[in-house]
């Protein structure tokens, strides 16, 4: 009975600092991104959504805002804020003109990756560590937590549509050591 109760104290401190761990390379990262964006001359909101459609390829506007969860107003901001710093461009659909896509402009778009050469080569010596499987197990743990993220994101999203009065009453979970 007492090497169970040991092994789940075990485990609520080691979730822990995961935790921590995780929310300090987050917020890391998000400062990282807002040094590259600094230097770009963009906010860090729209280099997240110029780093998006990288990943996504030529999108459009729709679809954009359906990824970031911004509205289409917003995304128009974001896409003219873009365009005028040379890092994408709108491109008509060749079979509906009325259609227009999002695509980034890839010499610019360069210049900005080479910021992010720093960043590569950490995380590149930091993987070299690890064998194939655990960078397997990385890679799901990576993307098991983009849908947590994703599913967070959503109800966060629903909770400040709720009025404040019918929200429920959310409480942190205390972790040893904390206040």
């Amino acid at each position: 009975m007492r090497s169970a109760l040991s092994r789940a104290k075990a485990r609520v401190a080691l979730l822990g600092e995961l935790e921590e761990a995780m929310r300090r390379s987050s917020a890391q990262g998000v400062l990282y991104g807002q040094t590259v964006a600094n230097v770009a001359g963009i906010a860090n909101s729209d280099l997240e959504c110029m780093d998006i459609l990288y990943l996504e390829g030529r999108v459009t506007a729709g679809r954009l805002a359906e990824v970031t969860g911004l509205t289409t107003g917003a995304i128009t901001g974001v896409v003219d804020r873009l365009e005028k710093a040379g890092l994408v461009r709108r491109e008509r659909d060749e079979n509906d003109r009325r259609k227009v896509f999002i695509a980034v402009v890839p010499e610019t778009a360069m210049k900005i990756g080479e910021l992010y050469v720093p960043m590569q080569q950490a995380m590149e010596k930091v993987w070299s560590a690890y064998s194939d499987e655990e960078l397997r197990l990385l890679l799901r743990f990576a993307n098991e937590g983009y849908k947590g993220v994703l599913a967070a994101t959503a109800a966060l999203k629903g909770l400040i549509d709720t009025p404040p009065e019918k929200r429920p009453d959310l409480k942190l979970k205390k972790r040893p050591g904390r206040i």
